[in-house]
């Protein structure tokens, strides 16, 4: 089984985020979700996000990279939008990594200190016309690294799989759900 670092998107740790990790907790698997927000969740995207302008997306990238302080290396490192960043700036930069799945976005290699690492498996999940989770770059990312699998459900909602956002869709939810866990039997 798979141990996973799993990062909440801009309206926090929400209860949709809690329930997807521990639906991978019943899968067996070990899910550690930092709170980055430090106990403040949002109903609204824009609030959530004008919440992490103000803390500072520096300082969010900070807590999430210090929250795999302690943990082992050999960790998939998985991120909901806002936590994007910090899983792929771990799983470029971590040594043992043993995985990512970023879910609603990605961001060129070039944005962290290191390349993509060679055997590194990634896999993204981003709806084909989101504007938020920039596709292109997505489809850049999944290009440049060998291997990679790029999922894109129909639809234009951003936090799809969270089931407490207006963007919520049940069925790509699931099928999100069912890929993240293939791909945490085969890492683990």
């Amino acid at each position: 089984m798979a141990e996973i670092l799993l990062f909440h998107h801009a309206r926090g740790l929400t209860p949709g985020v809690l329930e997807f990790a521990e639906r991978l907790r019943d899968a067996g698997h070990t899910v550690h979700t930092p709170d980055l927000y430090q106990g403040h969740t949002f109903d609204d995207l824009d609030e959530g996000i004008a919440f992490a302008k103000e803390t500072g997306f520096a300082t969010i990238g900070e807590r999430g990279i210090a929250a795999a302080d302690g943990l082992p290396d050999a960790l998939v490192y998985a991120g909901f939008s806002l936590g994007v960043p910090s899983a792929q700036a771990l799983a470029q930069t971590r040594p043992g990594t043993r995985g990512a799945l970023l879910y609603h976005g990605a961001f060129p290699t070039e944005e962290f200190a290191k390349p993509w690492p060679d055997a590194v498996p990634l896999q993204i999940h981003v709806m084909a016309d989101d504007e938020l989770g920039d596709v292109e770059l997505c489809q850049g990312l999944a290009a440049e690294v060998t291997g990679a699998e790029l999922f894109l459900y129909p639809g234009s909602g951003h936090l799809f799989a969270d089931p407490g956002s207006v963007d919520y869709d049940a069925d790509a939810a699931q099928l999100l759900t069912d890929r993240t866990l293939e791909f945490l039997q085969r890492v683990g």
